[in-house]
């Protein structure tokens, strides 16, 4: 199938006479009674910031959306965690884009996310599945490889215009995610930060829980509360564990400031995936499609008769007509 790229969508122009190997679908999953939800708190002592997020359906769902292989999953699921705690409860509008171009089998991650906890994503090859690691655990950080981390901060548009969005690069480190994402907060925004993030999968390939935490530190922060926080980091065990362990995110906070006054009345909003919305995503799409030009929709419309575009980050597809695309078209040119 030949495609044209408008931003993240596909327009899709099939070839005659070629065939798709059927792709191995991931279970639907019922996570009743789990809820996603992210809560911000600070000690106590004012001194540590920390968010915690339980996502495991907002990783099932963009697993299932992009057929994953398990060690995929893993990788796309902590890359979509850990950019919802970089870009959660920031100035409202502002978005957080991290990108992953590594030289590894998943050919790149992309993710975007907003200060109100939406979040999507996509990596470049969804069936990237090298061999487990010696240990017998998934190997992301061979999936993902070596190269550069970039993360752009696009501020919201206000009275004085659109600010310049704030692009900042390091090189990969171990390709594991929450390692490289951490060193990028200490390195380019100079927050020193503690990051863990977890995906279990299930014997069936479902995401049996998903989670992470991101801990900040701020500059006036005694000698003593760092080393209670490195004390309770190594003592609290993996998110996963504590996620399936029954632990919710106030549970999670509570273990990691465990000696500094943790609390569980913090900011709190619930995550979700996307906007994939199917109104929001027809608008979008036809914009796009009109951004060919007339000549081009109507050499495509007449080949074919009509016009498919899908969504490169939740994998939707939606079919247009010749009216719909020229009335777009209209439309932008007024």
């Amino acid at each position: 199938m030949l495609t044209k790229c408008v931003g993240s969508l596909s327009i899709a122009a099939p070839v005659p006479n070629v065939r798709r190997p059927a792709r191995r679908r991931l279970p639907r999953v019922s996570c009743s009674g789990t809820a996603d939800e992210c809560m911000r708190s600070i000690s106590d002592n004012g001194q540590v910031s920390i968010m915690v997020v339980r996502g495991t359906q907002l990783v099932q769902e963009a697993c299932q959306r992009h057929q994953t292989s398990p060690t995929a999953s893993a990788a796309l699921g902590r890359a979509l965690l850990g950019t919802l705690l970089m870009g959660a409860f920031r100035e409202a509008g502002e978005k957080t884009q991290v990108t992953f171009k590594g030289d590894g089998a998943l050919a790149g991650i992309q993710i975007i996310a907003d200060s109100k906890g939406t979040v999507k994503g996509k990596v470049g090859n969804p069936a990237a599945d090298p061999p487990l690691r010696p240990d017998g655990k998934l190997d992301v950080g061979q999936a993902v490889g070596r190269g550069v981390l970039a993360v752009v901060r696009s501020l919201p548009y206000t009275n004085r215009g659109y600010e310049t969005p704030y692009t900042g690069l390091v090189p990969i480190a171990t390709g594991e995610i929450a390692e490289d994402l951490a060193r990028y907060l200490v390195d380019s925004e100079q927050t020193q930060s503690a990051m863990g993030l977890g995906v279990s999968i299930g014997k069936d390939l479902s995401i049996r829980s998903a989670g992470g935490f991101l801990i900040q530190v701020l500059p006036f922060a005694e000698e003593e509360t760092l080393a209670q926080l490195e004390k309770n980091i190594v003592a609290a065990g993996s998110v996963t564990g504590m996620l399936n362990e029954g632990l919710g995110v106030a549970g999670i906070t509570e273990r990691l400031l465990d000696g500094l006054g943790g609390n569980d009345t913090g900011f709190q909003l619930q995550p979700r995936y996307g906007p994939c919305e199917p109104s929001d995503l027809q608008d979008r799409m036809r914009s796009a499609v009109a951004l060919l030009g007339e000549k081009e929709v109507r050499d495509i419309v007449a080949e074919q008769g009509k016009i498919e575009v899908t969504c490169e980050f939740c994998r939707q597809t939606y079919a247009f007509n010749e009216a719909e695309v020229l009335q777009a078209l209209q439309q932008q040119q007024q």
